[in-house]
Formats: C-alpha cells, sequence, structure tokens
C-alpha cells in the first residue's frame, strides 16, 4: 500500500514540476509481447533463412539481442508461470500443463499493479481464467482458437469476436491504450499471442501467399537418432510419422480415407475439431479453396512417394502455415510499435518481445518441443528502451524466462522479492556484462508420460557444453559440445576425451539443483571424483 501511496504523491509532485523533471522521474512503462511456440530459427534478426520478420526485428536493432536466452522447461504453461513469477516449476508448482500453478504465488503484474501501475493483460494465458494485478483483460480459455476465438473478461463473460486470432488480440490493444489507458500512470501491457501454436491456421491471404512458398530444410531433417539414447528414439513428434494429414497438413480427410491411409481420430473429427468449425460461410469459402488445393497436390503426388518423399512434402506444408502464422504476429507487432511512436511513448517504454519457449522446425526430424535440445531450449529474446538501452547490442550471456520478473521489476524501482530466483538483467542491458554471474542454465521437464512421450530430464547448459540427464523410466546421460557440434548430433557422454568435463559439469549440475532447491544436494561421489581429477 506504500508504493501506492507513494506513487500518487509522486503523481501530484509532479503536476506543479517542469516537463524536464517529470521526463526523469516518470517510472517506464511496459509493453510485453509474447508469442507461444514461436522458433528463433523463424525471426529473421537471429537467422534470414526461413523469413524476415522486419517489425520484431526493429525491437532487436534498437535495444539488445539476447543470443542465449533459454527456457527452464520447454512447454507453454510451465513457462508463461515461470515468466511471471521469476521462479522454476517446482517452486511455482507448474510443472506440467495438466498439475496446478499455485494460486498462492505473487506475480510481477501484482507487484506493478500495487506500485502505481496501470496494467492490462489481452491475449493467451494458458491457465487459469482470472489473472492476477491485472486492472483489464481479455484472455482466450485454453489454447483458444484461430478464427472466431473465445475471450473471457474479468467479468468472467465470454464472448466471441469474429476475424482472425492475432488481429483480434492487437485490437484490443490498440483499443486499451487509446481508449482505456490513464496517460497520468505508467502501464504495464500483457499482450500476449497464440500464435504459431499448433495447428497453425494462418489468416486467408497468408494461407494462400505461403502454400505456394518452398522453404529450405535443417541439415538433420532425417536424423536417424543412433548416436543418443533412448528419450530421442521414443518421442513422437516426428514429422513423417506423428504429423497428422488433416490436423496439420490441412489435407481433407476424404481424400486420405481414399488413398488408404489410416487417419487419426483428430482427422476424422476434421470439421468439428479445429478452425473450419467456426468460420462464417464467408471465410469458409477462402479457406476452402486452399485445402481444396492442398488435397489436389496430396492426391496427385502421395501415392507415387517414398518415405523421404513424403517426409519432404509433409516438412513443407508445416513450415508454409507455421510461417504464415509468424508473418501475421509481424504485422500486428509493427502496428502496435507504430502507435507507441505516433504517440510520444516509445522513448520511455520498455517494449520485450519472446516466446513461451522454441520450437522444433524440422530439426531431428521434429515438430513441437519438450527436450533440452537447441531449437526448444532457446527462446527468442529482445529487449528495447531507447531512453536507457542502446541500439544495436546483442548478449550472448546465459539468459532465462526466470529473468524477466526481476528485470521489470528493477527496471520500474519495485522491489524484487527473496524468494524469486530469477536475476535482474539490467547490468547486460546497461552495459556491465561483468556484473552477470551466471554460467550454467539449469532445466527440468516433466511431463512423462503425456503427449508426445519425450521423457523427463534435467540438466545444464554452459556456453559451451550441455549435461542432460533422463531419468523416470530410464538413466541415460548425454553430453554435447556446443562449439563443435551446434546442431547435437553426437552424444559425447561416453567419449574419453571428455571424462574430466563431464565430472565437472556433474558437480556444477549438483550445486545449481542445491542452489534451486531442486532434488539432491552435492553427491559426493561426484565431489570425490572431482577431487581426484585435480591431482592428476
Amino acid at each position: 500500500m506504500w508504493r501506492l501511496f507513494a506513487f500518487l504523491f509522486l503523481t501530484a509532485a509532479l503536476a506543479c514540476a517542469s516537463p524536464e523533471a517529470e521526463q526523469k522521474v516518470r517510472p517506464p512503462n511496459i509493453l510485453f509481447i509474447l508469442s507461444d511456440d514461436h522458433a528463433y530459427q523463424a525471426i529473421s534478426a537471429y537467422d534470414t533463412s526461413l523469413i524476415r520478420t522486419p517489425n520484431i526485428d526493429r525491437i532487436a536493432k534498437q535495444g539488445m539481442l539476447f543470443l542465449n536466452a533459454s527456457v527452464s522447461n520447454s512447454i507453454c504453461a510451465p513457462s508463461r508461470a515461470t515468466i511471471l513469477t521469476g521462479k522454476h516449476s517446482h517452486m511455482h508448482g507448474k510443472i506440467d500443463n495438466l498439475t496446478p500453478f499455485d494460486t498462492s504465488q505473487v506475480t510481477f503484474p501484482m507487484l506493478f499493479q500495487e506500485a502505481g501501475y496501470q496494467t492490462a493483460m489481452f491475449g493467451k494465458l494458458h491457465f487459469g481464467n482470472s489473472p492476477k494485478g491485472v486492472d483489464d483483460f481479455m484472455i482466450l480459455p485454453g489454447q483458444g482458437h484461430y478464427i472466431n476465438p473465445d475471450f473471457i473478461n474479468k467479468k468472467g463473460e465470454r464472448k466471441q469476436i469474429e476475424g482472425y486470432v492475432t488481429d483480434v488480440i492487437t485490437d484490443l490493444t490498440l483499443d486499451w491504450l487509446a481508449e482505456k489507458r490513464n496517460p497520468d500512470q505508467p502501464f504495464l501491457m500483457m499482450y500476449m499471442h497464440k500464435a504459431p501454436h499448433r495447428s497453425w491456421w494462418p489468416r486467408i491471404d497468408k494461407f494462400e501467399k505461403y502454400s505456394k512458398l518452398q522453404f529450405p530444410e535443417p541439415a538433420n531433417l532425417f536424423d536417424d537418432y543412433s548416436e543418443r539414447g533412448t528419450a530421442a528414439k521414443t518421442a513422437e513428434m516426428n514429422i513423417l510419422d506423428h504429423m497428422l494429414l488433416s490436423y496439420d497438413c490441412k489435407v481433407m480427410p476424404e481424400a486420405v480415407k481414399s488413398l488408404g491411409v489410416i487417419p487419426d481420430p483428430r482427422d476424422e473429427n476434421f470439421f468439428k475439431n479445429n478452425e473450419f468449425y467456426r468460420t462464417t460461410e464467408e471465410q469458409r469459402k477462402g479457406y476452402q479453396a486452399i485445402v481444396d488445393s492442398i488435397t489436389n497436390d496430396f492426391v496427385q503426388q502421395w501415392p507415387e512417394m517414398d518415405d523421404q518423399a513424403k517426409m519432404r512434402w509433409k516438412h513443407q506444408r508445416y513450415l508454409q502455415d507455421y510461417l504464415g502464422c509468424i508473418e501475421s504476429v509481424d504485422d500486428n507487432v509493427g502496428r502496435v510499435l507504430d502507435y507507441l511512436e505516433a504517440h510520444g511513448l516509445a522513448e520511455n517504454t520498455i517494449v520485450i518481445y519472446m516466446s513461451d519457449q522454441g520450437f522444433y522446425l524440422g530439426e531431428h526430424g521434429w515438430f513441437d518441443k519438450r527436450f533440452m535440445y537447441q531449437e526448444s531450449f532457446k527462446t527468442p529474446l529482445m529487449f528495447r528502451w531507447p531512453k536507457e538501452v542502446k541500439a544495436g547490442l546483442k548478449s550472448k550471456a546465459l539468459v532465462q524466462n526466470l529473468d524477466i520478473a526481476p528485470t521489470l521489476l528493477a527496471a520500474a524501482g519495485i522491489d524484487i522479492p527473496e524468494d524469486i530466483q530469477g536475476q535482474s538483467m539490467l547490468p547486460l542491458l546497461n552495459g556491465n556484462p561483468e556484473k552477470w554471474d551466471r554460467d550454467a542454465a539449469y532445466y527440468h521437464y516433466y511431463e512423462y508420460p503425456a503427449e508426445h512421450t519425450v521423457k523427463r530430464h534435467y540438466g545444464i547448459a554452459t556456453e559451451r557444453f550441455k549435461l542432460i540427464h533422463f531419468y523416470y523410466d530410464v538413466d541415460e546421460w548425454e553430453l554435447y559440445d556446443l562449439q563443435n557440434d551446434p546442431n547435437e548430433m553426437h552424444n559425447l557422454y561416453y567419449d574419453d576425451a571428455y571424462q574430466d568435463t563431464i565430472i565437472s559439469l556433474k558437480v556444477k549440475l549438483a550445486e545449481v539443483r542445491r542452489e534451486y532447491r531442486d532434488g539432491p544436494s552435492l553427491d559426493k561421489k561426484f565431489l570425490n571424483d572431482y577431487l581426484k581429477t585435480l591431482k592428476r
């Protein structure tokens, strides 16, 4: 409460102060942009081979681009809970998509609201329908829909809005900024997209455009997992074997049946369970024409294809839809950035763009996320604050999604709770990387047995190495040298040349687990083995 009184006193004082004094004292506004499953490979600030994202790139060019940002648990709801609380999954309770969130946890919007900020959230939260610390919200129930989505408001009312979800979320955000924002208060806006989450339905114009494009393949599209253990071999996220022809690839289910392919139940319910069911008559005509074109191509080519050709066909279909969704995200991010600039808000507004995790775009033959391998472990992250952060900066620091909360609190001058496990990134943003002391990022994935059957595992990543332990129903270790093997194709755990490295990393892993209060403290055997190496 004292923060609110202090803020009101400060506001009154500023009314009598000069514009120059107000500019110096006024806390920053926050625009936090979160997409869902947006791979860093699909942002041209990181990689130009798949798509151009000029508006998202604006944030990176005008601020800092983080090259080694990662998540602590690569799955949607747990990652979002980590972002909001600044804590690892085992601390906030949301270890997977089904386990309930500990509602006694304090989230950073609650602290901003207490400090006198006006707060709002529009888009996808993915757990709970009543976020704390938010003055106004319209959120998608659960995963939400791409076409004519439903929203739940602060009164608990459910409302369907006609249009494409990425456009609608942006419309709601801009309407709040223009009509509901109090110009005498700083604001925290949580602008949270559903896209590009499965099942990847682009807007009609993007669907038509991207369905005609071809994209390069990753070098390890046909990975056979021969140098990894059970987890990679048994995961059910291979594009050829597990991506669905109707639900994912948009082939009419009748055509799938006609070629003797046994459809998945989700394909059987193609019209009932996906976006087709939600279209207006006019919308359906536009989508149907493109779906018919895809179906015709499938019918003509599929019978003559071998497995390699089928893999390539499904990979192209996947990227066409996935990247089509992203172009709409980029367009709409541009709309919001333009609004800030047009209304004199850009200079003192912190803008963050990130995803709740990375995603596989065919690397290792996969779609989805969950593993600690690079494409799902790493997440895009960029931070713009023209008043304080120089343009064009890049950082290789090992930052994680649990660092968002303490960074924003520190930037706003709000006390950081002692139980937050993340670190403020302000030293990096202010050009003082020597004050950043994390040398290993910690990861723990729990959702098994479950969809995609990715086994439970935990591990650490340094700038060069990654050590992973798969457990629960197996006991397997993997080590990757990211400097010499950036695609993570060669497990070096049993390589004699790396045994000292493994011992050091196991000691570090035990120390990190103890620090975060996850699992056993420092293992004496690891420590004894490590001490032996020092005597050699």
